[in-house]
């Protein structure tokens, strides 16, 4: 008992009030592209990058393939390359997720006056992961822990895609996950939206280039919302969520 007083108390309150607010100490978030000029036919960032994410002449960094991993800012020789703390990486638009040292900022997420109206009290999510690494599982699972709490909201991951308003879409699509997850948004009522959570999902990230992939599925149906992460950090998807459905904090 006194071990587990003594636990809580270093820890303190790990509760966070406010997750528009937070300060994730240590969080790899949005790329920041500095002015300074590229050294002559260097393309180090280029080459380290394993999603294929970053483009020259002018350097830009496409979120929806990048998995945050750091190791171009390691390589570039002129630092024009480095990460701020900033999770707050979500958009509505796939061609929103790219910056650059002109776009710097991601566009702010377009509410949806219709989703508010429908979703803004109570929006049920069904989470469906087709091939991922449990990398964006475990953190969408950490949405309801007491840290994030994201039912105090009115969202909740439900077990039924038959109760669920919203799909939560996460890895790359694998062969053997394409028909299950067709089967999910069949199953799910109108109207419904989908959610595209991490690298995976937007782009295929690392794995894009499988052929074990068949993501088909997604020229079908357009995510309403796109979380940018390798994993997603909780607060990306919560912040994204509220912005969404403008849901106050």
């Amino acid at each position: 008992m006194f071990q587990s007083i003594y636990v809580r108390k270093s820890q303190g309150k790990q509760f966070i009030a406010d997750p528009r607010q937070a300060n994730p100490p240590g969080f790899r978030g949005k790329p920041v592209i500095d002015v300074v000029p590229c050294m002559l036919d260097c393309r180090r960032c280029v080459d380290v990058c394993p999603s294929e994410a970053i483009a020259l002449n002018p350097v830009q960094i496409d979120l929806g393939r990048c998995v945050l991993c750091g190791d171009c800012e390691l390589v570039c020789p002129s630092q024009k390359l480095s990460f701020s703390p900033d999770f707050r990486l979500a958009s509505t638009s796939r061609d929103a997720l790219t910056v650059s040292t002109a776009r710097p900022n991601i566009d702010p997420i377009k509410v949806s006056a219709e989703l508010h109206k429908r979703f803004g009290r109570s929006l049920k999510l069904r989470s469906v992961s087709a091939g991922g690494c449990n990398g964006c599982e475990m953190e969408i699972n950490a949405l309801g822990n007491v840290n994030f709490d994201l039912g105090r909201y009115g969202i909740d991951i439900v077990a039924s895609p038959r109760h669920a308003d919203a799909l939560v879409l996460s890895g790359p699509i694998s062969q053997n996950m394409a028909g299950a997850l067709q089967m999910c948004w069949d199953a799910m009522p109108e109207p419904k939206i989908l959610i595209a959570a991490g690298a995976c999902a937007i782009s295929g990230g690392v794995f894009a280039h499988s052929e074990a992939l068949d993501r088909s599925f997604l020229n079908n149906v357009a995510p309403a919302l796109y979380v940018p992460g390798c994993p997603v950090h909780p607060l990306t998807f919560i912040t994204g969520i509220l912005d969404l459905l403008g849901i106050p904090s």
